[in-house]
């Protein structure tokens, strides 16, 4: 027989351990901007609650359709020393062009790239999808 506290902290870890579950398999809000999201747990031990919380990172998307940015030009902020993470999807084929850093990475009709690099040179630069000429992002880097 379990005294009523363990019960209790055997309860409550079932509970955090639901919450938790929960928010794993509905996922975040489709906001998809660098902001993150937040996620809070509780657990009870011996009488003890325990909270955490982590931050995570969404990385920014852009999302190609017709040619164009969904949403228009994608406003991409970092500081220098940063790693700069993005992901492109495309309904058309073209080279993602990052003016600058001078990365280029072929997307297909239908599929993404993904960047990540260090945030190295200060300034303002464009990316685009080189074919077209056509800007989807503007990648700042500040001190």
């Amino acid at each position: 027989m379990r005294s009523p506290a363990a019960r209790i902290a055997i309860g409550l870890a079932a509970l955090a351990a639901v919450v938790v579950l929960f928010i794993v398999f509905t996922g975040g809000d489709d906001d998809n901007d660098s902001k993150g999201s937040t996620t809070t747990t509780q657990a009870a031990q011996g009488g003890t609650t325990t909270t955490q919380t982590q931050t995570v990172e969404a990385t920014p998307q852009i999302t190609i359709r017709g040619g164009k940015p969904v949403g228009g030009i994608k406003k991409l902020d970092y500081n220098k020393g940063d790693q700069v993470k993005f992901i492109v999807t495309s309904d058309v084929a073209d080279e993602i062009h990052v003016h600058g850093y001078d990365l280029k990475e072929d997307v297909p009709a239908g599929g993404s790239v993904r960047f990540s690099f260090p945030a190295s040179i200060e300034g303002v630069f464009e990316v685009e999808l080189e074919d077209r000429k056509q800007q989807i992002a503007q990648l700042k880097v500040e001190p």
